[in-house]
């Protein structure tokens, strides 16, 4: 019996840019993960956020400017959708007036998932979702080493007394047991903070902390050959949060700081997860309402498919 063919995005030269479905990419959609071998899934939460919200409006907004992508990454050579079975399967029906139940709901969409052995690239949403997305990860393959994009260690015990918050889900992984505490690296950390002693929780932790000093004025090439090296054969997760890169790049999102990564470095971090053991992903905190370009959208987009596109199995030409 022959294979399904592969899904293929809908080409700008059979329907312009600005028609066809509202899909990532364009792509087909399906209700599961079934027969996938990996999804792309919004999750339209932002009640976990702290300062401007707006994120729960990006998983739409994402999907609408990866119109302009294309089924080959010229630059990489992956041609993902020649080995792979890749869907939009829409979005997890959150609860947006109850942020622990949303939790629930997010890890059950996910078990979900999982149970096709599917590798799910999610569009945030705010970072509270990665909580219970890396939850139901590690349930199907253990803990995880993590890809960790972001201005923020989200390492806080509690915000405004609560556990749970965009702030706090790397801290609550780490108690799970959801984390391979060797294998977490934190990239692009800045900004103020309420002590000098802001990232020594991840350090003593034995999370290793690239702080955006770090990556200034250098390409990041060395770094990710050095991580590839420490993350061996294990499962490994990527969670990108878009205030990582500087608002001159992104400046559609909810908590921005100065100082930030660029995007070819950003390409270079995604890029440089060729060969890794990637189980799932996700792009978190895009707040259209600040994104008057749609650029930081479009980035999103991109960052996404370049995860798409060091996915196990990915053919490339």
């Amino acid at each position: 019996m022959s294979k399904k063919p592969f899904n293929q995005p809908l080409s700008g030269n059979a329907m312009p840019r600005f028609g066809g479905p509202a899909t990532m990419m364009r792509l087909p959609t399906q209700e599961t993960a079934e027969g996938l071998d990996a999804c792309f899934v919004g999750i339209p939460l932002d009640i976990g956020t702290s300062n401007r919200p707006g994120a729960r409006l990006a998983p739409r907004q994402i999907r609408d400017e990866s119109r302009m992508l294309r089924p080959f990454n010229v630059s990489t050579g992956a041609a993902p959708f020649e080995s792979l079975q890749v869907a939009d399967i829409g979005d997890v029906a959150i609860n947006t007036f109850d942020l622990k139940k949303s939790i629930d709901i997010i890890e059950q969409a996910y078990d979900e998932i999982l149970q096709h052995d599917c590798a799910p690239l999610t569009l945030g949403g705010d970072h509270t979702i990665t909580l219970p997305v890396i939850r139901a990860i590690a349930r199907k393959h253990g803990p995880v080493g993590l890809i960790h994009v972001d201005a923020h260690a989200d390492i806080n015990d509690d915000m405004f007394g609560e556990k749970i918050a965009h702030g706090t889900p790397f801290r609550r992984l780490y108690e799970d047991g959801a984390l391979d505490a060797n294998r977490v690296f934190q990239i692009g950390l800045r900004g103020t903070g309420y002590s000098s002693d802001e990232y020594d929780w991840s350090r003593d932790k034995g999370f290793t902390v690239v702080t955006a000093e770090q990556c200034w004025h250098k390409s990041l090439a060395t770094l990710m050959a050095d991580i590839r090296a420490k993350m061996g054969d294990g499962p490994v997760y990527i969670s990108f949060d878009i205030d990582g890169l500087d608002p001159a790049y992104a400046p559609g999102t909810g908590t921005a700081e100065i100082g930030g990564l660029t995007v070819p470095q950003a390409l270079e971090i995604v890029r440089g997860c060729k060969g890794m053991n990637i189980v799932g992903g996700d792009l978190v905190e895009v707040s259209p309402p600040y994104d008057s370009t749609g650029n930081t959208a479009l980035l999103a987009a991109n960052i996404l498919y370049e995860m798409l596109c060091v996915l196990p199995g990915t053919l490339y030409k």
